[in-house]
């Protein structure tokens, strides 16, 4: 049997047991108690629904996986990767990058396809169970549409580009690869918050009033810029609230969503910006920009190691070699690599959101308000209080919510 196609397998297979095995062990650590401190946000029947929620959204999420998985190797088997190949050079065979286009087109088409019933499960049928959905029908076929609309006009050129580098720039072509891939990373960081992100959510200047006061003295005494403070209309989808910082230089711009200005005081809420700008202040954001960089460059030099490599097209069951269905091949390859940058990176991040914590904590003077904060968003989204060590390891990019009011309660 084909070496690599035996790889390919393993990956699949071997990721699916793995995630098995993960949710499994998450489910067993529930604890039935509610931890000390948070008497005040859960009573005993919504610390039961948290628990709920957690083995309903787990289950759908391995169900997926459950059918999913055993539909690619499927797909892969039969040669259904060089059906949907001869079916995009019948559709145009002038250009091999539009050829190319088309191909990975069309599966991510039939990726979408393939997920879409899941993903209205999980809006219209568990989010909606627990109060969370408050998304319309018609806004979620919109949003879909308005997805893959955006994947097309942005990410058809940044691809388009990229094969053609390894269809003509030779050993060279990984290089250019990057670089072209890492300067449009840069560039989308400054056009996400003024033209994506208002494709999906409306985005108004927080009112004049104590919070936007009490904000600006915050950021004024901190010494940090902001080109606004805006509301975000996150109640049209979802119950769950939250808060971000988004842009850079004079497009950086804080954003609240409406729900949780409903949700929580005033020094709650300076507390959580708090925390996004110490990200900025203690150069968090910056540090993972150049870890990005850096892995994307790996990335694009391994791939650039497997361009044409007729064993692995024999693996899928291919007619013809491409640069394009390197790039396609080359992605289950890279999942185990994918993988230990992912627990580095979520490792790395979990520590700097201890760093934002407690600099949160030492600039407002209230840890306790923080502490509040996440206590109320802990209840209000159902989070999982007590995740599996290895489920964290894995998977999480912030501590579990424990570990951080623990370690902000010794700056009190």
């Amino acid at each position: 049997m084909n070496t690599f196609l035996i790889i390919v397998l393993s990956i699949l297979i071997g990721s699916y047991l793995i995630d098995l095995i993960i949710e499994y062990m998450n489910l067993h650590n529930i604890q039935e108690n509610l931890p000390d401190g948070f008497d005040d946000y859960y009573s005993e029947e919504e610390y039961k629904k948290s628990q709920k929620y957690l083995k309903d959204s787990t289950l759908s999420g391995l169900v997926q996986s459950t059918i999913s998985t055993p539909v690619i190797i499927i797909f892969l088997l039969s040669g259904g990767f060089n059906y949907i190949d001869l079916l995009a050079r019948k559709i145009y065979s002038g250009s091999t990058v539009t050829t190319g286009l088309i191909f990975t087109g069309i599966l991510v088409l039939c990726s979408q396809i393939l997920s879409l019933p899941f993903s209205i499960y999980d809006t219209f049928v568990i989010e909606e169970k627990y109060g969370f959905n408050k998304t319309k029908f018609p806004t979620y076929i919109l949003d879909f549409i308005k997805g893959l609309f955006l994947t097309v006009i942005i990410g058809g050129p940044v691809l388009a580009a990229i094969f053609s580098f390894f269809e003509k720039a030779g050993d060279s072509a990984w290089v250019y690869a990057w670089l072209t891939f890492t300067v449009f990373q840069i560039f989308l960081m400054f056009l996400a918050p003024v033209v994506l992100m208002p494709v999906f959510n409306k985005f108004t200047p927080l009112e004049e009033g104590e919070l936007k006061s009490s904000i600006e003295d915050y950021a004024r005494k901190e010494s940090f810029r902001l080109n606004g403070i805006f509301k975000m209309d996150g109640s049209k989808r979802s119950s769950k609230s939250n808060a971000f910082f988004t842009g850079f230089g004079k497009f950086r711009r804080i954003v609240l969503y409406d729900t949780l200005i409903e949700k929580h005081s005033v020094d709650e809420l300076v507390a959580i910006l708090a925390h996004e700008m110490g990200h900025f202040k203690k150069k968090h954001i910056h540090k993972f920009i150049i870890i990005s960089i850096i892995s994307t460059g790996l990335m694009f030099y391994i791939l650039s190691l497997f361009i044409n490599n007729v064993n692995l097209f024999n693996a899928f069951k291919m007619d013809n070699v491409s640069v394009y269905g390197s790039m396609i091949f080359f992605g289950f390859l890279y999942t185990p690599i994918s993988l230990v940058i992912s627990m580095a990176t979520n490792f790395l991040s979990r520590k700097y959101e201890f760093e934002a914590d407690r600099y949160a904590a030492k600039t407002v003077k209230n840890p306790e308000s923080l502490v509040k904060a996440l206590k109320k968003l802990s209840s209000d989204n159902l989070s999982n209080l007590a995740p599996h060590p290895l489920k964290v390891i894995l998977e999480y990019s912030h501590p579990p919510v424990l570990l951080r009011i623990k370690a902000l309660e010794q700056y009190n």
